[in-house]
């Protein structure tokens, strides 16, 4: 489509403002030169894109040397076509206090440019021509400048989704090393094989959480969105069973009966995870429960736990605003990318909850 265009806008250029002078040409080297000055001045327009620096000289060198012998009339049009591509690769090196005296050098021109008694053909196209490469300029550094906020904006939500992926996956597996630790150490009698058995659980942790994050840095370097799919509905067991190696009895309830998109199964992952490393952190030993379960086009997921209840550290009541550690503010965010809903706070019957549901399939 943009070859399309190029070639389209240098046919236009090229019929209007070269062919006509040059074909009314009194000599044959004019005629000539006029051809060969044409054919540049409209490569120099298709090529714009690959030669974005070269492509408006081109077009600029054989404009003026066509005026020059008078087989063109193009007042600049194909250099601010040219030009364009270029002002939009610069656009965030060009200083302000430049774009202010373009822009009034544009506007000078282009009221210049109107048509008034005693206007010479050849001052209005030198005005013609400031006015063209003044708008364009500008119009491509006003693109480039959003293009480029666009992909800052971009880049940042990568960041924060990388961060929140970090942040589960070392933040449980730290969590449940830490408590097998000590748990294992308050045990003055403890046996070889119960300190072998320790430093195993250790390890498969370690080695878990270091998959994990190979998958994110692999998922980072193939397609957007992969980072999300690194862990599933299918892992939760896993999930569960080292952290009742970390002293946390957890009690399991998942009717999960119909498909579940990837993003939404893995949202429904971070939140066990993130809610079991908690338990882990805040209610050493408590009880725990997780309920997953399908509703209608809706997945609910429900962990409670039966310790102290909210506490500092753990960030208090979910609704609150700006409440909550990174973990509930990460879990917050999560949810609400795929158009679901989470709370958590106090248990009216003791302990801790968080409660989320999400859309089965998730929201683009």
């Amino acid at each position: 489509m943009r070859r399309f265009l190029d070639g389209l806008a240098a046919s236009i250029v090229v019929g209007m403002f070269w062919l006509p002078p040059t074909a009314a040409a009194a000599d044959r080297s004019r005629l000539v030169a006029g051809l060969v000055l044409a054919c540049v001045t409209g490569a120099a327009m298709v090529l714009r894109r690959r030669l974005p620096a070269g492509a408006p000289l081109l077009a600029a060198g054989a404009t003026i040397a066509g005026s020059v012998l008078g087989v063109c009339q193009d007042p600049m049009l194909a250099a601010a076509w040219c030009l364009y591509p270029l002002a939009v690769a610069r656009a965030d090196r060009t200083r302000t206090i430049v774009l202010v005296l373009a822009g009034l050098l544009t506007a000078l021109a282009t009221v210049a440019a109107v048509p008034g008694e005693g206007a010479s053909g050849a001052g209005q196209r030198l005005t013609l021509a400031v006015a063209a490469l003044g708008v364009s300029w500008l119009f491509g550094t006003a693109v480039g400048r959003q293009i480029a906020a666009a992909r800052e904006a971009e880049r940042a939500r990568v960041q924060l989704a990388v961060a929140r992926d970090v942040h589960d996956v070392v933040g449980h597996a730290l969590g449940v090393i830490s408590a097998e630790a000590g748990v294992t150490r308050s045990l003055a009698d403890a046996t070889e094989q119960e300190l072998r058995d320790t430093l195993a659980g250790v390890e498969s942790h370690a080695r878990r959480a270091l998959e994990e994050m190979q998958a994110l840095v692999r998922g980072l370097r193939s397609e957007p969105g992969a980072p999300e799919g690194v862990a599933g509905i299918a892992r939760l067991d896993g999930l569960m069973a080292a952290t009742r190696a970390a002293g946390v009895g957890v009690e399991a309830r998942i009717e999960v009966n119909g498909p579940v998109d990837d993003v939404a199964g893995a949202v429904a992952y971070r939140i066990v995870q993130e809610s079991l490393s908690n338990v882990v952190r805040h209610a050493a030993g408590a009880a725990c429960s997780v309920e997953l379960r399908q509703d209608g086009g809706e997945l609910v997921v429900r962990v409670r736990d039966h310790g102290p209840g909210a506490q500092p550290a753990r960030g208090g009541e979910g609704p609150a605003p700006g409440g909550g550690g990174s973990g509930l503010r990460g879990m917050r965010e999560r949810v609400r990318l795929v158009g679901g809903a989470v709370t958590w706070g106090d248990h009216p019957e003791g302990g801790f909850e968080v409660r989320a549901r999400l859309p089965v399939r998730s929201a683009p």
